[in-house]
C-alpha cells in the first residue's frame, strides 16, 4: 500500500492511501461542522464509503444522511457536496475511478471557504 501524506483543508484533511492507474483511494475527515464544496467532476467517479460518524450527503439536489458502513455512487458530472453536521469528526473512503484523477477536475459550484470556480 501507498501512504501519501496528509492535506489539510479548511474543513478537515485527506490522505490519498493508493494511486495507480485508472483509479485513487483516499481517507477524508471531516470535523464537525465541516463542509466541502458543492462540485462535480468531468473525468472521474466517485465511491463513497462511511467508516466514522455520519455525513449529510447531497447529490444532484437529494440529500441524506449515511453512516457508519453505508455507501454510495457518485458518477461523472454528478453534482455533490459531503458534510458533518454532528458535534464528533465524520469519515468516508473515497475510491476514485477515471481516466485523470487530478485536484484541479474539481468544479466547486458553492464554497463556504472562498474556493469557487
Amino acid at each position: 500500500m501507498t501512504i501519501k501524506t496528509t492535506n489539510e483543508r479548511p474543513w478537515g484533511f485527506y490522505r490519498s492511501l493508493e494511486i495507480a492507474e485508472g483509479f485513487q483511494v483516499k481517507y477524508i475527515e471531516v470535523k464537525p461542522a465541516g463542509r466541502l464544496s458543492l462540485q462535480k467532476h468531468f473525468k472521474r467517479s466517485e465511491h463513497w464509503v462511511v467508516v466514522r460518524g455520519e455525513v449529510n450527503v447531497t447529490v444532484d439536489g437529494t440529500t441524506k444522511v449515511y453512516k457508519v458502513g453505508e455507501h454510495l455512487y457518485i458518477p461523472v458530472e454528478a453534482v455533490h457536496r459531503l458534510e458533518n453536521t454532528t458535534s464528533q469528526a465524520a469519515a468516508i473512503v473515497e475510491v476514485q475511478i477515471g481516466s485523470y484523477l487530478g485536484e484541479d477536475d474539481i468544479v466547486r459550484l458553492e464554497d463556504d471557504y472562498g474556493r469557487t470556480n
